[in-house]
């Protein structure tokens, strides 16, 4: 079976401060459950996957990044809001250079289209023990 769609090309930074991790809230009203992942966006053409992750977190949050470390790639196929998906994403570590955000509790942003979000800190082992979601999954072999 032919499936239809586009493979979208991502890059995700993961970003810890000591045994906590910052990600973003989202929802999925179909599966009706919470979710977390890193923060990032779409990798333009002409772009490197470098250059787009410090692009993303200037457009969301404002914020700069320093000791970017390429940690891998993975491919994702999922099921959000009931459609299929289908992402290439490549991943990083790295740090803000201002510690202003390690001290936020929520951070609230808005996406593409104007879709608002929160970022915060969460402990890692809530994760790792499976009480919340980290998408995608394979994340957690960076953990």
């Amino acid at each position: 079976m032919k499936q239809t769609g586009k493979i979208r090309v991502k890059v995700f930074g993961l970003i810890r401060d000591k045994e906590r991790l910052f990600v973003s809230e989202d929802y999925d009203s179909v599966k009706k459950e919470k979710y977390y992942r890193a923060l990032g966006g779409s990798i333009e053409f002409g772009e490197t996957s470098h250059a787009a992750l410090q692009r993303e977190f200037q457009e969301e949050i404002q914020a700069e990044l320093t000791n970017i470390r390429y940690l891998g790639c993975l491919e994702n196929l999922f099921t959000y809001e009931g459609k299929p998906g289908h992402e290439i994403v490549q991943v990083y570590e790295c740090d803000f250079v201002h510690f202003k955000f390690y001290q936020l509790e929520k951070l609230v942003f808005f996406e593409a289209g104007n879709s608002q979000h929160q970022a915060m800190w969460i402990d890692i082992y809530r994760f790792k023990s499976g009480e919340l979601r980290l998408v995608p999954e394979q994340f957690s072999d960076y953990l």
